[in-house]
């Protein structure tokens, strides 16, 4: 009998062990990776290029010019594609999750673009960030259209805001929760964002592209 305890003991050891390992590996890898933000290069080439494409303008028009905010609807929801372009650093320095309207009562993996009331879609376009307020989700952010395919946000109510529905890092290839037309980011990625908006004496541009 002692040699079946010795065996029993063994394999007792060995199933401990294994559970350990496998849930490090799954912690460290499967999990960190699930939840990292990477940033493919032709990723970071496309949004450098619209920011450099914006700096004189942003510089004409009065709005801050060390920093902007570019969302790449191109890319699928799963992805981190809410972009922080800091020009004085002439880079990427956060990215983040965010959401695009649905266009109506079913979930939509991929974006509608609309600037009609009661579309639930996203418009492209350049917007100013307005005055914040509090909102059906909290703190959020006005957005003025300043083109003519965004010209209804503010009436539509398109606003920054964020909802605990969004995660913080990528679930791609799976997609994540749709807006209203809202970008809807996580609350955690809207309190990196809200001192860049306060702290700025100038508006902050946001652009949606696709």
């Amino acid at each position: 009998m002692k040699w079946l305890r010795r065996i029993a003991l063994s394999l007792g050891i060995l199933t401990t062990l294994s559970l350990a390992v496998g849930g490090h590996y799954y912690y460290k890898g499967f999990y960190k990776h699930s939840r990292r933000v990477s940033l493919a290069d032709p990723e970071l080439l496309r949004v450098g290029e619209r920011a450099g494409a914006y700096r004189p303008w942003l510089q004409k028009h009065g709005f801050n010019s060390e920093l902007c905010f570019l969302v790449d609807m191109g890319m699928p929801s799963g992805k981190a594609r809410f972009f922080v372009y800091d020009y004085r650093k002439d880079s990427v320095v956060l990215a983040g999750m965010v959401a695009h309207g649905s266009g109506g009562d079913r979930f939509a993996v991929n974006p509608n673009f609309s600037n009609v009331s009661g579309s639930g879609c996203t418009s492209l376009g350049r917007y100013k960030i307005g005055y914040p307020y509090q909102g059906q989700f909290g703190r959020a952010y006005k957005l003025y259209g300043l083109d003519t395919s965004n010209s209804q946000a503010f009436n539509r109510n398109v606003v920054l805001h964020s909802w605990s529905g969004v995660p913080e890092g990528e679930t791609y290839p799976y997609p994540i929760c749709n807006s209203r037309g809202c970008p809807m980011v996580s609350p955690a990625f809207l309190k990196q964002l809200e001192p860049m908006i306060d702290g700025s004496e100038k508006p902050v541009l946001l652009c949606i592209f696709n």
